[in-house]
């Protein structure tokens, strides 16, 4: 087939995350060993913007290099089908979901091949965390629904790192807590967790929102309690308490520090799209607040259960949560669909400056 002549992509500026800009060049023609993927569809959320903020610190810049010392790309989950392969095993025409830079093309070298589909086995990827190497085969996806699509990419990177930390909190006792108090309870990976928590009711968890998103945290009832940041002094303090923080906001911590004092047992860090700095220390009272990273906790349960179990335990959840989130009767989010760079432009703004409806999930149509 002819090769396409051109490469889109859409750059971000690290130190200004919601400044991007379209660039168009010339690709390069095929080599042995390698197959190019045309992206067809993306999720754009503030996990992403967080991928972004964390750049530098978690190393989410490396996996797609850009060659401008100033821009990245930002790394988003989504669909893309193989346009032209020399590797056996990666035909042309199949499709895959995995982590792609917002682009119209991601060229890849695939090894380790399965039926399960491939890793991306470029040279500046060997350092960098596996699990975001890995492209996964749809037809051999039990997880997978072509009608699920757009919930797939929105919910799946999300809800892993919820499950997760659902299973890493249990996993551990909650460290002694009777109660979670969960900040930026109306994000998703927020209320995924949550909704993971829901087989422990002994354990109280008790949403932190922002007074607007208040009555959208009250009408999922996933948590048996919902108070704006302005009512914190309003939660129970003598029990024990586990913060689990989504927000990365420094005052915040630092209130939420006050105001349970020895009460408070842990500090989960669970990832921010809004404060780009990395735990500076605050000379907190209390527990020293702790970074949750999903892939050290999957790389224990794989170890404890084998991945085979690992999958099956997280496809049937993903697959429960998405028909919950989007129940006909009572969804807890909506789907829109944004077409073209132009648009991605415009969504990456929105979220970087809080100015999302948390109901909403939004899609990016590329190819």
């Amino acid at each position: 087939m002819n090769n396409p002549p051109s490469l889109t992509r859409l750059l971000t500026r690290k130190n200004a995350l919601n400044h991007t800009r379209i660039d168009i060049q010339q690709r390069a023609g095929d080599s042995a060993g390698e197959a190019l993927l045309k992206i067809r569809r993306v999720a754009i959320t503030t996990n992403n913007i967080t991928y972004a903020a964390f750049g530098e610190a978690m190393q989410y810049w490396d996996f797609f290099p850009t060659s401008e010392a100033e821009w990245g790309h930002m790394p988003v989950w989504g669909f893309a089908d193989v346009v032209s392969s020399s590797v056996p095993g990666v035909e042309v025409g199949e499709r895959f979901y995995g982590y792609f830079p917002i682009a119209s093309h991601l060229r890849v070298q695939p090894e380790r091949v399965t039926e399960r589909g491939f890793y991306d086995g470029a040279a500046h990827r060997k350092t960098l965390t596996s699990a975001y190497n890995q492209y996964m085969r749809c037809s051999a996806d039990a997880a997978y629904r072509e009608a699920d699509e757009n919930y797939q990419m929105l919910v799946r990177p999300l809800f892993i790192t919820s499950f997760m930390l659902a299973d890493f909190l249990q996993d551990n006792a909650f460290f002694g807590a009777e109660q979670l108090v969960f900040s930026s309870a109306s994000s998703k990976t927020a209320y995924g967790t949550a909704f993971g928590l829901e087989a422990y009711p002994q354990v109280r968890r008790i949403a932190l929102t922002s007074a607007r998103n208040k009555g959208f945290v009250q009408g999922l009832r996933c948590y048996g309690e919902v108070a704006s940041y302005e009512e914190l002094m309003s939660i129970d303090r003598s029990k024990p308490t586990l913060y689990v923080d989504f927000s990365g906001d420094e005052a915040l911590r630092r209130a939420v520090h006050q105001h349970f004092g020895e009460s408070l047992v842990y500090d989960c860090y669970a990832g921010s799209a809004q404060n780009t700095q990395f735990l500076r220390p605050l000379d907190l009272p209390g527990p020293e607040p702790k970074f949750y990273f999903a892939p050290v906790q999957i790389r224990k349960r794989n170890a404890d259960w084998g991945h085979a179990v690992v999958n099956q335990r997280f496809n049937e959840a993903q697959l429960a949560f998405i028909r919950r989130v989007s129940d006909a009767q009572d969804p807890w989010m909506q789907v829109e669909e944004h077409q073209g760079f132009e648009a991605a432009q415009a969504l990456i703004d929105d979220l970087h400056g809080g100015r999302i409806d948390p109901q909403q999930g939004h899609v990016v149509v590329l190819g």
